[in-house]
């Protein structure tokens, strides 16, 4: 049985992430969506909020699962059990950015990454930018799975976005 883990930091989930975990549940027995802290950027969303939303717009999904990762990628795979990471990719500047976090986790613990790449349909979709529409008064609805905007037009302290002024 081949799990895979498919982290990220998911702040918030958006419609490119669960095509990514679509495809990847149909690759492998079992998929972990990791949720992790990137160190990198300031987080929108609490950890909290950032897994109930991926759980609600994963539930129904056969084999999926959505966890907390609490520290180093590898030491989660190994705790459960995955000997898989799965990223998606965008274009080439994600594989630019990914290639060296996965050629670290191979060298730790010899965990293997497979890239997938993302329908091209939702290429222009990522979480910073879904953020910055909505911090600007725009939809993202469209972008995001049911329940997202709400939450994050909230996190921003804004109101829905037909009624921006």
């Amino acid at each position: 049985m081949t799990i895979a883990v498919c982290p990220g930091s998911f702040d918030p989930v958006t419609l490119g992430h669960l095509d990514v975990v679509r495809r990847a549940s149909a690759m492998f027995d079992g998929v972990v969506v990791g949720v992790a802290h990137n160190s990198s950027k300031q987080a929108l969303l609490t950890a909290e909020q950032r897994v109930a939303l991926a759980r609600a717009a994963l539930a129904g999904l056969d084999g999926v699962r959505v966890e907390l990762v609490g520290g180093l990628l590898t030491d989660f795979c190994r705790e459960v059990g995955a000997t898989v990471v799965v990223k998606g990719l965008r274009g080439g500047a994600d594989f630019d950015h990914e290639l060296p976090m996965a050629l670290m986790n191979r060298h730790l613990t010899g965990v293997e990454t497979v890239f997938v790449v993302g329908d091209p349909a939702l290429g222009h979709i990522a979480s910073s930018l879904v953020k910055d529409v909505a911090r600007h008064g725009g939809q993202i609805g469209d972008l995001v799975p049911a329940g997202v905007e709400a939450v994050v037009r909230d996190a921003l302290g804004i109101g829905p976005a037909d009624q921006k002024e």
